[in-house]
């Protein structure tokens, strides 16, 4: 907020009103930054008559119209940037302590029992890793992988994004010889509920997921049918299929679904509330990507 101040720009706050009385004010703002409180729609940005750009602190842009407001030469601003590192650490972090049984081993321990033969884990290195989605996240995990003796592959709808960390294969190859699949795609029409029976069916080998994306990607009841058949052999999910858009509370409604209830109740499923992203280090390195891209608009 400072640095904008510096720069010319008059800021002000709102956390709290309805979308529909930011509509009654809107047509004042050149620029809005926001999270993901509510949806940026037509009628919103109909209503925008002066905004000249959107900047969201975060990596996804999925709560905005995007293609109406580009026809409206309305500038998107992400930050993908910000919270990359974040991401990869975590997915890391998830992988290490399904493998390892690191949560159940702790609530065993604490609890008086000293169970070492249940609590035999698995080594990351000999395995082949698999990442859908080969951009800032993807890229980033890659990097976090170097010091494994791992395969890492990526497939992306993008040709030629494969680097030194990961070989850009086909979906086909990448299904035939992933053990470990991560997901860092964005939810767009393409991958909504794109992991589902028969993607998962498609693998050649028993696998574990980890999903930092979003929740939507995956079909929760057939990753529970997966993971009770041992097709998929443990997953790690910050992201849920039942979150709400603004991602601050779990379910649209008040009930528990059946497939949520089981991965509560399974020791091979690790939960975070999507905070992958989420680090004292993100928050600030996300706010400073945006201000310099809104500088960068006007220099």
């Amino acid at each position: 907020m400072q640095q904008l101040k510096d720069s010319g720009f008059e800021n002000h706050e709102d956390f709290t009103s309805s979308k529909e009385a930011i509509e009654a004010k809107i047509e004042d703002y050149h620029g809005i930054v926001i999270r993901s409180r509510f949806k940026i729609d037509k009628t919103f940005l109909d209503k925008a008559t002066n905004l000249q750009f959107i900047a969201r602190v975060g990596a996804g842009l999925e709560s905005i119209d995007c293609d109406y407001a580009s026809s409206k030469n309305i500038q998107l601003i992400a930050a993908p940037e910000g919270n990359r590192n974040a991401v990869a650490e975590h997915t890391l972090g998830m992988i290490l302590s399904l493998f390892n049984n690191l949560n159940r081993a702790d609530r065993e321990i604490r609890s008086g029992h000293w169970n070492r033969e249940s609590n035999r884990g698995h080594e990351l290195d000999g395995k082949t890793v698999g990442i859908i989605g080969y951009g800032n996240m993807g890229k980033w995990f890659a990097k976090k992988l170097r010091g494994f003796d791992v395969e890492v592959l990526c497939y992306d709808i993008k040709e030629n994004v494969g680097d030194a960390n990961a070989k850009q294969v086909s979906l086909a190859e990448l299904q035939e010889k992933t053990d470990v699949l991560s997901l860092h795609l964005p939810w767009t029409p393409e991958t909504d509920k794109m992991v589902n029976t028969d993607y998962i069916n498609a693998f050649a080998k028993p696998f574990w997921i980890f999903n930092t994306s979003r929740g939507k990607n995956i079909v929760t009841a057939d990753l529970v049918t997966a993971l009770q058949s041992g097709k998929i052999l443990g997953a790690g999910l910050d992201v849920l299929e039942y979150e709400k858009l603004s991602f601050e509370t779990l379910f649209q409604d008040k009930t528990t679904p059946e497939a949520f209830q089981y991965l509560l109740e399974t020791d091979n499923v690790l939960l975070s509330p999507h905070v992958a992203g989420w680090t004292f280090e993100s928050h600030e390195r996300l706010a400073q990507v945006i201000v310099d891209k809104i500088k960068k608009l006007y220099s």
